[in-house]
């Protein structure tokens, strides 16, 4: 039987670095890479953010070169995060035509165009005074309906700024509903929502909260949030969204939840989005800088292991950097 059919040898599919690429089942292109990015309102230079090395709070100027860059890469899209120099109960200036995130959004649709995908945050938390991603009651607890009608103003308002995708991350019953409705009616129906469908109460978002200037100053968002204890729950949260009219759906953190990301991409046909979140970047460049790892094979490692459990898009602060190292 052994001399009828030799024994396989898996081996000879792995011999030099060209067989290994041209066998390889699972590849990474720029134009599936979003880079998130900070800018602040008030400042005058770039402010580095110190929990992410090479990540950094722009100022108009500098986003705008960064951006440039990043198209240039190819780069696939841009997730902009916006920081105000006044904060109040309301997040009164995400929604602000003259906001950060408006002011930049018109920034970039002059200078960009339709080069790269610019995407915008859609929440409250970098907004308003006590952290939280929604109003609060006078009990402190998020009022999820008046929540609802505040994430569907700023989405009229980044629409109109030159927004092509809106991201609402606030995890509030019903938020895609109201933004779709809103930006329907306000005559912006090609405006696409990327819904932070499965997205965890993670303790891998500290660096993020950093950046954006958002951590809550009383309490946590595991009310809204999921559990990372469930993973039947995402595929609810999913299908709820896309029922109220999301084009893409994400799951956040990847790299902890990628069992996550496989069950989405197995049940639905839109595209599936998993954010590599501040945590995972911090962890990488730490553990790099120590000298106990190779930054860069752990970097383009890490990315593979997203799009090997399914994503189609992943959210990296390494986007601008693995694109240029791709082509």
């Amino acid at each position: 039987m052994s001399a009828q059919f030799p024994a396989a040898r898996p081996r000879r599919l792995r011999r030099t670095p060209a067989m290994r690429r041209m066998v390889a089942e699972t590849r990474l292109a720029p134009a599936e890479l979003v880079l998130p990015m900070f800018v602040k309102e008030g400042i005058g230079d770039p402010q580095p953010v110190s929990s992410m090395p090479g990540v950094f709070q722009h100022t108009r100027d500098s986003l705008r070169k960064a951006a440039d860059e990043a198209a240039r890469a190819g780069v696939g899209g841009i997730m902009l995060f916006g920081i105000p120099a006044v904060k109040d109960g309301a997040g009164s200036s995400a929604d602000d035509p003259d906001g950060i995130v408006q002011l930049a959004l018109r920034d970039l649709a002059s200078d960009v165009g339709d080069s790269i995908v610019v995407m915008t945050d859609l929440c409250l938390d970098e907004y308003t005074d006590h952290g939280h991603c929604g109003v609060l009651t006078p009990s402190g607890d998020i009022d999820n309906d008046a929540t609802l009608e505040r994430y569907a103003s700023i989405a009229v308002a980044q629409a109109e700024a030159g927004s092509a995708v809106v991201g609402p991350s606030g995890m509030m019953d019903g938020q895609v509903a109201a933004i779709r409705a809103a930006l329907d009616g306000a005559g912006h129906p090609d405006v696409a929502i990327m819904a932070y469908s499965a997205k965890y109460a993670s303790a891998y978002y500290g660096p993020f909260r950093e950046a954006a200037e958002c951590a809550p100053q009383f309490g946590d968002r595991s009310t809204h949030q999921q559990d990372p204890a469930n993973a039947a729950e995402s595929l609810r949260e999913v299908f709820l969204d896309l029922d109220e009219g999301a084009d893409m759906v994400m799951v956040k953190p990847a790299g902890a939840y990628l069992d996550v990301v496989r069950r989405v991409r197995d049940a639905v046909d839109v595209p599936v989005v998993a954010y590599q979140v501040s945590g995972e970047y911090a962890m990488i460049e730490a553990a790099a800088e120590k000298g106990w790892i190779d930054r860069d094979r752990t970097i383009m490692e890490s990315l593979l292991s997203i799009r090997r459990a399914g994503a189609d898009i992943a959210l990296t602060y390494w986007a601008t950097e693995v694109a240029r190292r791709l082509t």
